[in-house]
């Protein structure tokens, strides 16, 4: 018996259309040139990058929140 619920799909995939097709390689070429936005400077904040596991800072292995 088959779960409805499933989520692998049993049939292959249709083509996208020309214009699906067209407006994806519009959208990557906007975000190719697109420029990267700098980051601004902090005042009196924590030195270091931002923090990246689990949104909080480490300070010799200790998360630290604000």
């Amino acid at each position: 018996m088959q779960n409805s619920n499933d989520n692998s799909p049993d049939r292959p995939k249709r083509p996208l259309p020309p214009a699906a097709l067209r407006a994806l390689n519009e959208a990557e070429e906007r975000r190719l040139a697109a420029e990267p936005k700098a980051m601004p400077t902090e005042l009196g904040g924590r030195g270091g990058l931002d923090p990246a596991r689990f949104g909080d800072w480490e300070i010799k292995g200790r998360a630290i929140d604000f």
